[in-house]
């Protein structure tokens, strides 16, 4: 009989239950006879881990979901070493998910998503391995915080936020005063300062200039002109 192999698949054949060789992509002739076959997929595929509730190092209670690309690399071990090896790869990385979530803490979970990712990665990998599987990456795909601690963050970044508002306001009135002060220092070391102030106001238009019985201007300031 003719048995066609596609690229993305490998055919085992067994001659009264034992294992006889593996096919690769192709057209093959083989005698049916006392034979079966089994084929594997072998192209890489996603594996989701649904919404797992784990407690974090610091015992806040968070759920957590990834995905996982794999393949088959060793079709034979996919096949036999285990009845499901899909439950086995499930099992797997929920214990290793759980593993790195447990030890850190939720700030840490939060800015170490690609550390946590690969941590499970690693950890799963050599399990795997025995059934004919490659983990070829893991990424965390959901991290659900409960909504009491979503609020008490929001209440921090907000109380942030107001505190840094608050000190930039301060910083600015002390700038301020601080170029008072030095423009008050400046006048009195220097009084000819103020009239060449006075000569610019008057240049610039806008001013009205109050000269003194001496021919010294007394006092300038903008008019506000109706």
């Amino acid at each position: 009989m003719a048995v066609v192999v596609r690229e993305w698949e490998r055919v085992l054949t067994y001659r009264d239950g034992l294992f006889e060789r593996e096919l690769g992509p192709g057209r093959h002739r083989v005698r049916r006879w006392r034979r079966t076959f089994a084929r594997v997929v072998v192209r890489p595929r996603v594996v989701v881990l649904p919404l797992q509730e784990v407690l974090t190092g610091d015992g806040l209670s968070v759920k957590v979901s990834l995905t996982a690309m794999v393949r088959v690399d060793d079709p034979r071990a996919w096949h036999e070493r285990v009845d499901e090896p899909d439950d086995l790869l499930h099992t797997a990385l929920q214990l290793a998910l759980r593993e790195q979530v447990a030890g850190r803490t939720l700030d840490e979970l939060l800015a170490a998503r690609a550390d946590v990712a690969e941590g499970a990665r690693t950890a799963t990998a050599a399990l795997v391995a025995e059934v004919g599987l490659v983990v070829e990456r893991v990424s965390l795909r959901d991290v659900v915080v409960p909504v009491e601690l979503r609020r008490a963050a929001a209440d921090v970044a907000a109380a942030r936020a107001e505190g840094l508002a608050a000190l930039e306001r301060a910083r600015s009135e002390v700038a301020a005063t601080r170029a008072l002060a030095n423009a008050a220092r400046l006048v009195e070391g220097q009084p000819g300062l103020l009239q060449l102030r006075t000569l610019q106001a008057i240049e610039a238009g806008g001013a009205t200039v109050v000269l003194t019985t001496a021919g010294q201007p007394a006092a300038a300031g903008p008019v506000v002109r109706g």
